[in-house]
């Protein structure tokens, strides 16, 4: 019996790992798609967006299998309820690369080279994406807790994005609507730290049984 509840338990890290990929390839592509102001590029985004949707619902399955056909023991409990929550933020981090991406095809092909920030802003939240998901997988609270760190990378950039973009429009008022878009778009990646550091705070109540807002 056990040995059959490992195997869907591996089932299920397998399955995190590849919506955890999907992820990080749609915050991904709609950077790049923003960075070179190709619309075309960003329509795709919502072709992976369809892929974390049905990742979340294969997912959501076999944790409700595991739980209902299986005995789990108190650490398995555990990382099967804090799967069920991760894929909610990750499905929302899904959600928001796809505004990220309507946003871009309002833009003209202008890019977001204007704004510097928003680079740097894209890749640190790649990596608190990929770091928790890891950090689940190999149940690590070490690397769980490093994610927050990459936060503060992230709130940063927003706060210098938002005085950049305040300038822009204070020099010149024609460019109003593209400023309000881009920060639109830095707050979209925000609102991704944020899930990402959601996830990091379920693997350390994977690991601990504390969830950080208990």
């Amino acid at each position: 019996m056990r040995g059959r509840f490992d195997e869907q338990l591996a089932l299920l890290n397998k399955k995190m790992i590849e919506m955890g990929a999907l992820c990080e390839n749609i915050i991904a592509l709609s950077a790049k798609a923003l960075l070179e102001g190709d619309i075309e590029k960003a329509k795709t985004v919502a072709e992976i967006g369809g892929g974390i949707d049905h990742m979340e619902r294969e997912i959501e399955s076999i944790c409700l299998k595991l739980l209902l056909h299986q005995q789990p023991v108190a650490r398995d409990l555990r990382q099967i309820s804090a799967a069920l929550k991760m894929i909610t933020d990750m499905e929302r981090i899904g959600d928001q690369a796809e505004d990220i991406a309507e946003i871009i095809t309002f833009l003209g092909g202008r890019t977001g080279d204007e704004c510097g920030e928003i680079r740097k802003m894209a890749e640190a939240t790649i990596r608190m994406v990929t770091e928790s998901i890891d950090a689940y997988v190999r149940q690590d609270l070490g690397l769980a807790k490093a994610v927050s760190e990459h936060d503060d990378i992230v709130d940063k950039c927003f706060d210098s994005i938002k005085s950049n973009l305040i300038e822009m429009i204070t020099e010149n008022t024609e460019d109003g609507e593209y400023a309000i878009d881009l920060l639109m778009i830095a707050k979209y990646f925000e609102r991704i730290g944020d899930h990402a550091v959601n996830i990091a705070d379920w693997v350390e109540f994977s690991v601990t049984g504390v969830h950080k807002g208990e």
